[in-house]
């Protein structure tokens, strides 16, 4: 990489795949910041441009929490003054953690303080950690700080870590969102978990039979979605306008038979007291509160029935939260 404009002053860094730029996270970015100030270089970010597990062990690689247009929104909004995305490949895999220290950490960024999650693991055979930031630092000029990332509490411990009281991990929030807890999830996260897609035409159903539109948002495989269910939360649309809704994530028990078995997972957000047209836009979907199961009904009549208790009961949850 070659040096960044502003480098030779310096700068103050973290790095990591940063998935869903969590509260943990945040800590450690406001850490960076203090950083940054005292030193009087910019604070920077390097992340990848895609998970590093896809490529060391893509059988086992997590779903994402943030796709990269979030995740740099999200990276923006917590004050920092540069965000460099570096493309993960098998040759980045195999890079030794000294070199990538010398080309994007001091070479592309004269780095004069490093701050990372005490547990980050870096290079060839994730062979670079903190100790080995700290004996290159020595020898390099930089200092560096590891970090517990963490959700609750006050920073704790002394010397060069900082800690806080409760862990916080990407994983964990992955694991709330499996068993369909979007209120732990939005707790770890500092807001409501967000998949983003475009709305394409479905089977038609939800006008036309069921006598309520949806749209079907067509998310990314690689992203998490919560489990099946019915939720309560919100859509943004692309002019950053903010709509109530009933969302379903559900493979359409209902309409299932032996000959058409249930669809695959769908993400479907009815918007509360909205008419329009949303086909070709590209919105997120926010969940807040979870509903209830989805459940197969020998009516269609009784679905349709539930459908509206269930639009009753996320305008209820919905009334007094804001986005």
């Amino acid at each position: 990489m070659e040096q960044l404009s502003g480098a030779e002053l310096g700068s103050a860094v973290t790095i990591g795949a940063y998935d869903g730029v969590h509260i943990g996270h945040r800590h450690l970015l406001d850490l960076l910041r203090e950083r940054a100030d005292a030193l009087g270089v910019p604070a920077a970010v390097v992340t990848f441009d895609r998970h590093p597990a896809t490529v060391i062990r893509p059988e086992s690689a997590p779903l994402l929490l943030t796709d990269n247009e979030q995740k740099l929104e999200l990276l923006a909004s917590c004050g920092v003054d540069l965000t460099v995305v570096v493309r993960f490949d098998a040759a980045r895999a195999s890079e030794s953690a000294e070199d990538f220290v010398d080309e994007v950490l001091c070479g592309a960024l004269g780095a004069k303080a490093i701050v990372v999650g005490r547990d980050f693991h870096f290079g060839r055979k994730r062979s670079g950690d903190v100790e080995l930031l700290r004996r290159l630092g020595a020898l390099k000029g930089f200092s560096v700080l590891g970090v517990a990332l963490s959700a609750t509490g006050h920073p704790t411990g002394g010397g060069n870590d900082s800690a806080l009281a409760e862990v916080v991990s990407s994983t964990r929030i992955r694991a709330l969102l499996a068993a369909g807890d979007v209120a732990g999830a939005a707790r770890l996260l500092g807001r409501a978990h967000e998949v983003r897609g475009e709305v394409i035409h479905g089977d038609g159903r939800g006008g036309s039979q069921l006598g309520m539109p949806t749209a079907n948002v067509a998310v990314p495989s690689t992203i998490a979605v919560p489990a099946l269910g019915i939720y309560a939360g919100w859509c943004r649309r692309a002019d950053r306008t903010v709509h109530p809704a009933a969302i379903s994530v559900g493979v359409r028990p209902t309409f299932a038979t032996a000959s058409e078995p249930a669809a695959a997972a769908l993400v479907e957000a009815h918007l509360i007291d909205f008419d329009g047209d949303l086909y070709g836009e590209r919105i997120g979907v926010l969940f807040t509160e979870r509903l209830r199961d989805e459940r197969r009904f020998d009516r269609v009549q009784d679905l349709v029935d539930q459908m509206w208790a269930d639009v009753d009961a996320a305008r209820r949850a919905l009334a007094a939260a804001r986005v």
